[in-house]
């Protein structure tokens, strides 16, 4: 694979210009492989074994994670050299980019697409399969690249299975040493709010804390004409649906973005009939690391007292989901720095903190580094899009622009 042209940026680094054309049709085609062939979080099987065939093609060595999903490749600075810096070795640290590959289990909803997915009740409807085209395409540019001219580092492609699965796979994957030598680690999301050519890019918190909340009430029910009798466990689970979120309001900062909302309430099945067991599940969401922290002992507090007031009994299981993504001030600088080298000031917009989850959060718990989103929305497009949705897509040019992304910053990156 040769690039059609080059321009000269300071220091010793080129970046490269528009990416070949048949390299632009290959990975569109492998984004939509994907996109027709979905799996669930640590079901990834094909999209390993996918991912690894066509890094092997290129030459480099990819490595499937222990779990027999996601892979890790390191690509060296010379071609025949060692790939990556062990911890605490001397030398260049690591840039890591990291995907994510697994799907959701939603159906896709798309009538009349030709890529439509063929697993029922399975979806690409988040943008992984973007997500991982385009740090694929970026270890083909800079396995091209090297061939010619040293990388000013080494560069670890990572992509990551069960992202969606709390708390996430990305610990999983910390564990099988997918951090060891790295400085800083990169990523994208799509946001189907920015336009396609344009990235947003936020310092500091960029998402939020996500963690899920399991509640059974228990008491002994009787007859609806009783309830002085009895422990009325409907009434027990809906004051605890409404007065825990306002409770929780009075005891947090409200700059900490603290937010308990719920998804399922369940009890009961006759009329005249006061039930003996109700359930809740909720997300609890943080905008703040410091509530996020404090968030387990004040949801459980909170719920306990509600509980107590109407005699019933509480079983509570919070389920940590992951911290928010915080981007480092200096990882950012460098993904503007590459993105006006590439596509000029006006391909950069601000853009504001999701309450979304997103388990990129662990890896930078450990290293520095930081998120952009990506735009996918078609320029022009007026229609109000989202993630999470069966009928959710992408303008595929963004796939172009996050190649050109990643490169450009793998290519300027000093490790300073």
């Amino acid at each position: 694979m040769s690039l059609e042209s080059e321009a000269d940026v300071p220091g010793e680094a080129t970046l490269p210009g528009t990416l070949p054309e048949a390299l632009r049709a290959e990975l569109i085609a492998f984004r939509r492989d994907l996109h027709m062939h979905p799996e669930l979080g640590n079901q990834e099987f094909r999209t390993t074994a996918a991912i690894k065939e066509r890094l092997e093609r290129a030459g480099l060595t990819p490595r499937v994670l222990p779990g027999g999903t996601g892979v890790i490749c390191d690509i060296g600075t010379t071609p025949g050299r060692p790939s990556a810096a062990p911890a605490g070795a001397a030398g260049p640290g690591v840039l890591a980019l990291r995907a994510d590959i697994d799907a959701l289990p939603i159906p896709d909803v798309k009538s009349g697409c030709p890529y439509r997915s063929t697993v029922p009740d399975r979806a690409h409807a988040c943008g992984h399969d973007v997500h991982t085209t385009v740090v694929l395409g970026t270890g083909l540019v800079l396995a091209a690249l090297r061939e010619r001219a040293p990388l000013p580092r080494p560069v670890r492609l990572i992509f990551q299975p069960a992202e969606e699965v709390l708390p996430g796979g990305a610990e999983d994957v910390i564990g099988a040493g997918a951090l060891d030598g790295v400085h800083r680690i990169l990523a994208v999301h799509c946001d189907p709010r920015v336009d396609a050519g344009r990235i947003g890019l936020r310092e500091g918190p960029i998402t939020s804390a996500c963690d899920r909340l399991e509640i059974a009430l228990d008491g002994p029910g009787g007859h609806t004409a009783r309830p002085h009798l009895t422990t009325d466990l409907v009434t027990a689970a809906a004051r605890v649906a409404v007065d825990a979120p306002a409770l929780l309001a009075r005891r947090v900062d409200s700059r900490g973005g603290l937010s308990l909302t719920w998804g399922r309430i369940e009890s009961g099945h006759a009329a005249n009939v006061i039930p003996q067991h109700a359930e809740l599940s909720g997300t609890v969401r943080c905008l703040d690391l410091d509530a996020w922290r404090q968030a387990p002992d004040l949801v459980v507090a909170a719920i306990d007292e509600i509980a107590n007031l109407h005699r019933a009994k509480s079983e509570i299981t919070y389920v940590r989901g992951v911290p928010p993504v915080v981007n480092e001030v200096t990882s950012v600088e460098l993904l503007q720095t590459a993105m006006v080298a590439r596509r000029g000031t006006d391909s950069v917009e601000s853009t504001e903190q999701s309450l979304g989850g997103e388990d990129f959060s662990w890896y930078l718990e450990r290293v520095p580094g930081a998120m952009a989103r990506l735009g996918v929305r078609p320029p022009g497009e007026r229609a109000v899009r989202d993630l999470h949705q069966g009928d959710f897509d992408v303008d595929e040019h963004a796939i172009t622009v996050g190649v050109e992304l990643f490169t450009a910053a793998a290519l300027i990156d000093t490790g300073v």
